[in-house]
Parts: C-alpha cells; sequence; structure tokens
C-alpha cells in the first residue's frame, strides 16, 4: 500500500482537512453529555425553565455545527478518495500499456480487469473510510474515557477494562479476516475469468453442445467464491454482537457502580447520564471502528493485489518506453534474424530456435508450417511484442531492442491473426492506423484491402457503425477493414499474421497484387496456411517445432523441403478434388 501513496499526492490539503474536521465534530459529541448533565442537575432538578430552554439551544447549536462539520469532512475525503482511485486506475492502465505479451500472458486479463475494476473500488472506499473515520474513532474512545475521569475515577475504571477488550476483539478478527479477504478476491478472478471466456466462446461452446459442462464449472467456481465470502463473512460478522455483549455488560457494571455511588452522594444523577452516554458513544465508535477495519481489510488486500501488478518490471526495458531518437523519414525495412531464439516463460522448450535469415527492403517473405510451429511467434518478434531468448532482430541494422517502442512500431503495421475491431465508425477503426491520414488514402487502403466493395454496400458507407470486435461483420469483412487498417499507416513493414483465413482464393490474389502494386515498396511478411497464398514470394521460410527446416521460392522448395511438399499436395489435391465436385 506505501507504494500507491504517491497517487494521493496533491490532495494533502483534503487528507488533513477531512480527518480535522472529523475531529471537530467529535469534539462537540464529546461535549453533548456535559450539557445533558447540566441541564439534570441543574434544570430539571431546580425546574429552571429558562436554564433547560438557554441548554437545550446550546444541543440544538452543537448538532447543527456538527453536522456541517461531518458534511464538510464528507466532501473532502470523497474528493481525496475519488482522486486517489483515479489517478492510480490511470496508472495501472498506463502501466499495463507498457507491458509485453509475455506479462500480460502471466498475469492474464481476467485478473488485471479485476484489478482496474473491482480492487480499486475497494481502495477508494477504504481510503474513504479511512478519512473519516480512523482518527474519529479512535478520539472518541479515548475522549470519552478521559471525560469519565473527571467525573468519577472508580467509575472510569470500566471504561479502562472494556476499552482495551473491545481492541483486543476487533484486532483479533481483523488478523484472522486480512488473509482470507485476498483469497476471496482470488476465487472472484477465476469466476471472471470463466465468465469472459464463455462470453468470448459462447459460438464454440453452443457448436460442441458443451453448454452444461460450462455451466457445471462455473457453478462450481462460483459455489468456492459464494462459501469463501460466506466463511469470512461469519469470522466478521462476529465483531457486532461480541463488542454489543462487551459494552452490555460493560453497562451494568456502571450502572452498579454509580448507583451505589450516587447513594453515597459522590455522583449526581447527571453525571451518571453523562458516564453512560459516554459508554454508548463508544459504542458506536467501536462498531464503526470495526466495519472500517473490515472494509479497511478489503482495501488493503485489494491494494496489495494492484502493487502486485505495478511490482511487475516489463522485459521491454524504461528505455524502450520513450520516444526519443525518432528519425524523419523512411528507412529502408530491412529486417535480419540472426540465430533467434525464444523460450515462452514457464515452458520447457523453446519455441522459436536457430532462426537465421534476411529479408531486403521491398522482399515479400512467406512464412509456412504446421499448427504451433512458431510462425505467429517469429512475426510478433519484430515489433517487440516478444523478446528474443538469444540472438537478435535487427531492423534497418538495428537491434530492434535498441530502438523506442514509439520509433520501431512506426515502421511497423501489423494484421493479428485475430480481427480485432473497435466500437465506432469503420473511418474511427481505420485512423487507428494514422489519424492524420486523408480522405484519398482512406479509401485508397479501402480499395487495396478489397474493402470497398461491401463498404460502399453500406448505408452511410465508411461512416457506417462497427460495433465493438466488429460483432455485426462477418469474418471476411472484419479481416479486410483491419488490413485496410494496416495499410492506411503505410508502413516500412507489413506483417500479415495469418490474416487472409477468412477470405476466399479470389479476394486473396485480387490483394496480393494490390500489394505489389504499393508505391512505397514495404518489406511484407506474410504467414499463411496456404501455398497459394505466399507461392509468389521472393522467400518462404518453412517452419516445423520452432525451427527452419527450408527457406527458399515455391519451385525450389517443392524440390528440396518435404515438409514443404506434403502441405502443397494436401492443398492442391483438396482443390482438384473441389474442381471435380464443381465439374
Amino acid at each position: 500500500m506505501k507504494k500507491l501513496l504517491v497517487y494521493m499526492k496533491g490532495y494533502e490539503k483534503e487528507c488533513i482537512l477531512g480527518p480535522l474536521f472529523k475531529l471537530l465534530e467529535a469534539g462537540f459529541d464529546l461535549t453533548v453529555p456535559v450539557v445533558t448533565a447540566a441541564i439534570i442537575d441543574y434544570g430539571i432538578a431546580n425546574q429552571d425553565r429558562d436554564y433547560i430552554t438557554r441548554y437545550g439551544g446550546i444541543l440544538v447549536l452543537l448538532a447543527i455545527v456538527g453536522l456541517a462539520c461531518s458534511i464538510t469532512a464528507q466532501y473532502f475525503a470523497a474528493k481525496a478518495a475519488v482522486g486517489f482511485a483515479a489517478r492510480l486506475r490511470h496508472a495501472l492502465f498506463a502501466h499495463v500499456e507498457s507491458l509485453s505479451f509475455a506479462e500480460i500472458d502471466q498475469v492474464g486479463t481476467s485478473t488485471l480487469i479485476t484489478r482496474m475494476t473491482s480492487d480499486i473500488n475497494q481502495v477508494q472506499s477504504g481510503v474513504n473510510m479511512a478519512l473519516r473515520l480512523f482518527l474519529r474513532s479512535p478520539f472518541i474512545v479515548f475522549g470519552a474515557m478521559v471525560c469519565a475521569f473527571f467525573y468519577d475515577v472508580k467509575a472510569a475504571l470500566v471504561f479502562v477494562v472494556v476499552i482495551p477488550l473491545l481492541a483486543l476483539v476487533i484486532f483479533g478478527i481483523m488478523g484472522v479476516s486480512m488473509p482470507l479477504y485476498k483469497k476471496v478476491q482470488g476465487a472472484l478472478d477465476k469466476v471472471l475469468g470463466s465468465t469472459r471466456e464463455n462470453l468470448t466462446g459462447v459460438r464454440v461452446i453452443r457448436a460442441f453442445h458443451r453448454e452444461k459442462e460450462e455451466e457445471e464449472e462455473f457453478c462450481a467456481e462460483n459455489d468456492f467464491l459464494a462459501k469463501s465470502q460466506l466463511f469470512v463473512g461469519k469470522i466478521s460478522a462476529l465483531t457486532n454482537p461480541v463488542t454489543y455483549v462487551m459494552i452490555n455488560l460493560a453497562l451494568v457494571a456502571l450502572l452498579w457502580i454509580g448507583g451505589v455511588r450516587i447513594d453515597a452522594g459522590t455522583l449526581s444523577q447527571g453525571q451518571i447520564i453523562a458516564l453512560i452516554n459516554y459508554l454508548s458513544q463508544i459504542l458506536v465508535e467501536l462498531v464503526k471502528l470495526a466495519n472500517t477495519i473490515v472494509l479497511s481489510n478489503k482495501a488493503l488486500a485489494c491494494a496489495n493485489r494492484i502493487e502486485s501488478v505495478m511490482d511487475i518490471q516489463s522485459s521491454l526495458g524504461a528505455s524502450a518506453l520513450g520516444i526519443d531518437g525518432m528519425q524523419e523519414g523512411r528507412g529502408k525495412g530491412e529486417v535480419v534474424f540472426e540465430n533467434v531464439s525464444m523460450r515462452y516463460q514457464g515452458a520447457l522448450e523453446p519455441s522459436v530456435e536457430g532462426v537465421t535469415f534476411t529479408a531486403e527492403k521491398g522482399q515479400t517473405i512467406g512464412i509456412i508450417g504446421g499448427t504451433g510451429s512458431g510462425k505467429s511467434t517469429l512475426v510478433h518478434l519484430i515489433p517487440r511484442f516478444y523478446d528474443v531468448s538469444e540472438g537478435c532482430v535487427k531492423v534497418d541494422g538495428k537491434d530492434v531492442r535498441s530502438y523506442g517502442l514509439e520509433e520501431l512500431r512506426s515502421k511497423i503495421g501489423i494484421v493479428m491473426q485475430k480481427a480485432v475491431l473497435f466500437k465506432g465508425t469503420i473511418r474511427d477503426n481505420l485512423l487507428w492506423g494514422n489519424e492524420n491520414a486523408s480522405e484519398e488514402e482512406l479509401k485508397e487502403a479501402l480499395e487495396l484491402s478489397q474493402s470497398m466493395e461491401f463498404v460502399e454496400k453500406k448505408e452511410n458507407g465508411i461512416e457506417s457503425f462497427v460495433e465493438q470486435g466488429g460483432r455485426n461483420l462477418s469474418g471476411g469483412q472484419r479481416q479486410r477493414l483491419t488490413i485496410a487498417r494496416a495499410l492506411v499507416r503505410k508502413p516500412e513493414i507489413l506483417i500479415f499474421d495469418d490474416s487472409t483465413s477468412a477470405l476466399d482464393y479470389a479476394t486473396d490474389a485480387k490483394l496480393r497484387n494490390g500489394l505489389k502494386s504499393l508505391p512505397y515498396s514495404p518489406t511484407i511478411f506474410m504467414v499463411s496456411q496456404r501455398t497459394s497464398s505466399i507461392r509468389h514470394a521472393d522467400q518462404i521460410i518453412v517452419l516445423e517445432d520452432g525451427e527452419v527446416i527450408g527457406i527458399g521460392t515455391h519451385d525450389e522448395l517443392l524440390k528440396s523441403c518435404q515438409v514443404y511438399q506434403e502441405i502443397h499436395q494436401s492443398q492442391y489435391q483438396d482443390e482438384k478434388e473441389r474442381e471435380g465436385h464443381k465439374a
């Protein structure tokens, strides 16, 4: 939690004024029993209505001033807590954005979402309560005890005994419940992860009739979360009944001692009423403090979870996040792999091993291989989504690790394996590639990606609305728009990570012909499962189990690489069979 307090900077005034006004309110509350005792001992005892009216007005005034102090304290506490949470959320989001794919894979998407939402909300509530009550409640408790000594020492000894016992119960429950709240938040992560997985994969689940199994798995995780919450809730719920029992026993003791002292003439009736009021205030404040501590336990557990994410150091390095060193003009777009190996965190074997090749400016590099052969991993090393374990990747003769990320990625346009579009218009999505693109450049990108044919048919054309994830578009339309988005950038290096799989052969061929005609001649990396998509590439790299087993042109590989031959022949046979069926 200490590391997160830096985000309170700028709210020092609120952090002081909030508790200060709460202490003023507490001071007025401690004055109320004194005024009440005076009314009983002097006003009521002497039947002095003027005295009662005058001191009754003082009680009303104390209530009004106390309410004003309470509202003011709440305003400052809320301002500080909300501002702190907003800054923390911004910082956490920025930190997550700075992480490489490796760290995001390690932490998990569902965990990051929980940290960003539920955990920060809990911390916000904890800060708010702490600013309002962590000083007020102890001040009332010890202030009431001190005031009791002014009335009668023997009666005040009841306060001396009961307050430490109450503190022992409260802090004991806090010590037990705090680690349990961490487990509850962990169970919440699992439920959120299961929910996200089911929502994103609902079509696959239905296609394989796995609804029942998924429901059972979700119910098991949800039941575990519910049981965990109930268990820790029962422990926390002990606070109120235990404290009430102890306070009531103390009240019985106080009335007994007070009665004896009144008979002896040492205490007045008003004073014993004041002592009972102080004991009642202690009860109320300790219950508030207990609830504050329970909420603070949750907040501290959540703060530690947030802190654990903030402590994750990006494998990209701090220097990579800078924007210095931006070069004017375009580079060559040359890419060199020198004995590159890459191992995912926790993996026993490298996903890519010993890869060496050179892609010169304007060349088209095809990458093919079986599922899990390392094709996507290989191209993800160029924009530095992951860092190499051994060797180096160079762009324009410079190791990618020596570039600032903004400089490096400004050279690259990538179309990911999964087509991702954002909520907004088609224009908004294209401008992700280049926010300063002209109307002509947008149209050119749509035409090159073969998207214009369906965009023009839409009622609003390029201004047509796209739902989150492109749900209102077909798979092929989503892929073509993501290709258009990359083309708008006019990058030096263009990467297609198996991003034409949803396109038919004719559209795929038109796209490849369009790429050849690009005037700025980017270096193109095309990952594909189809030999027809890469057969005209200048170099084709064949991968198997992360190793390069063949490099050459289509014709060369058909003669020298058995794996490439098998892939091509299986697809060629499928094409012949389809043509035979059509005939």
